[in-house]
């Protein structure tokens, strides 16, 4: 998506200017329409919390589905993965169709999926369901992006996208609580169902909200849809992450691999294609030339890598909570509050703290997060058997960490962007988000699911749940330790003209 200022180029074809509508593109304004903005949070909060919550609900939803840790995996990969890959598409169609209208359009078909999630009494029903719940998501958030550009100016925008990721990191880490909380509620009896059913009246008060008072706007020119593009991409990225989910059930098979030499001829093909429809002066889906920007190019790894190890985590955590100590869905949410409420504290102080200090926030806590994996596992193999008590400071002190590195990273990766590249960047950085997640959950969940399933074999399934904890908090300490490294290659400040 690319969101582009009145009379500014594109960056690779300064001879074409994309504008909003000037009947419908708002003023930029001293005041910051918060009750717009946040209606649209709103939605992204939603969209976030439902990659989350359904973690703390796995354990309830195999048992009653009677869903193997493949399919189990399916339910909360399939949600990402469609959300990554119609991400950017999401905000193409925004650009072509209205912003407020494919919000609310999103918010519609995310609100109707959760009501077919709700419903669903077998596992492949689950599944599709949750793809098309992501494909909603995927047409909800990215218009975030897009309002905050056309509506905030950029003295206010620092602060708009601190509030974000306040935002974004609460929906993330909050997911554990909420899932808990409702399914011990047990709303009318519904079990694991009620976090999906709790998405149908803030779905329909969003949708109310959004029509009152989100401003609508669209790009002047009217432009086609890189459909090549979506569907190669779209090829591409369910070739990598397909055999990864499946290919610890199946014995990693010759086809794995193939798909894996596919998926690399794949993500080939999307940056020839690319480069041919921006040079014959067309709108590529993803413009190659920010990956030209350091900052940009290490920011999307950056966001990949972190997102990787965040839900897979959670994931972990939830499952040797219930199936490893025996605790319940809300008894396993609490055990992460303490984190949670630590986590929403430190996202407010780097918020405020960003623009003196800048990457040294990111850093501190790049670090801090490594160190806070490093140690609960080194707990954890020490020797004690796994308690919530044991876990609970080193749950959060990955929080403090997190906190400091996650709330202001998105805006600062996107401090050097132009603005008219702002959306199509944050598009790009969104679905790096969602990628990451579900490659996460493959890689991670297989190094978790196969240690817990093999040590549970003996019967001892609180020493079974500790061992693999420790082993999924090594490798998640690995992949925090490469974040920090590219915190540290992140360059130090914004430019004079950013």
């Amino acid at each position: 998506m690319r969101l582009a200022a009145k009379g500014m180029p594109h960056m690779s074809n300064a001879s074409r200017t994309v504008k909003a509508a000037p009947s419908a593109r708002p003023g930029l304004g001293d005041a910051v329409p918060w009750v717009a903005l946040s209606t649209l949070m709103i939605g992204v909060f939603m969209a976030i919390l439902d990659s989350f919550i359904v973690v703390v609900a796995g354990p309830a939803i195999q048992t009653d589905l009677k869903a193997t840790a493949s399919s189990l995996e399916w339910v909360l990969a399939g949600y990402q993965l469609s959300y990554a890959v119609f991400m950017i598409t999401g905000g193409r169609l925004a650009d072509l169709y209205g912003r407020k209208r494919v919000f609310i359009i999103g918010t519609a078909v995310f609100t109707l999926s959760s009501i077919a999630c709700a419903m669903a009494d077998d596992p492949s029903v689950l599944i599709g369901a949750r793809i098309v719940q992501g494909l909603g998501a995927a047409l909800m958030v990215p218009q975030v992006f897009a309002v905050i550009t056309l509506t905030v100016s950029a003295q206010h925008r620092h602060r708009v996208f601190g509030v974000f990721g306040v935002v974004i990191g609460m929906a993330s880490v909050s997911g554990q609580l909420v899932g808990g909380l409702l399914i011990g509620a047990n709303l009318f009896g519904s079990g694991w169902r009620s976090v999906f059913w709790v998405n149908i009246p803030i779905g329909i008060v969003t949708i109310l909200l959004a029509l009152k008072y989100v401003p609508e706007s669209r790009a002047e020119q009217t432009r086609k849809l890189d459909v090549p593009g979506v569907l190669v991409l779209s090829a591409a990225l369910m070739l990598l992450t397909y055999p990864l989910i499946q290919g610890r059930d199946a014995g990693w098979p010759w086809w794995t691999w193939a798909c894996f030499v596919g998926s690399a001829a794949a993500f080939a093909l999307f940056v020839a294609l690319e480069r041919a429809v921006d040079r014959r002066g067309g709108e590529p889906l993803i413009n190659l030339s920010l990956f030209a920007q350091r900052s940009f190019s290490l920011g999307i790894v950056l966001v990949l890598v972190v997102y990787a190890l965040l839900y897979s985590y959670y994931l972990s955590l939830s499952v040797s909570m219930q199936d490893g100590l025996g605790m319940s869905a809300l008894g396993s949410g609490l055990v992460y509050t303490p984190a949670a409420v630590t986590f929403f504290v430190c996202g407010l102080i780097a918020g405020r703290i960003v623009p003196k200090y800048g990457r040294r926030v990111l850093e501190v806590g790049a670090v801090v997060l490594a160190v806070g994996y490093l140690t609960t596992a080194v707990v954890l193999l020490s020797g004690p058997r796994l308690t919530p008590l044991l876990i609970i400071p080193t749950l959060m002190l990955q929080s403090v960490g997190g906190g400091l590195l996650i709330t202001p990273l998105l805006h600062t990766v996107l401090a050097r962007i132009d603005p008219q590249s702002a959306g199509m960047a944050s598009g790009s950085l969104s679905t790096a988000q969602q990628v990451g997640a579900a490659l996460g959950v493959a890689v991670v969940g297989a190094v978790f699911f196969h240690s817990f399933q093999t040590g549970a074999v003996s019967g001892d399934k609180v020493h079974a749940a500790g061992h693999a904890f420790a082993l999924t908090s090594l490798t998640t300490f690995a992949i925090a330790a490469l974040a920090a490294l590219l915190v540290f290659l992140l360059p130090k400040a914004p430019s004079p003209k950013a």
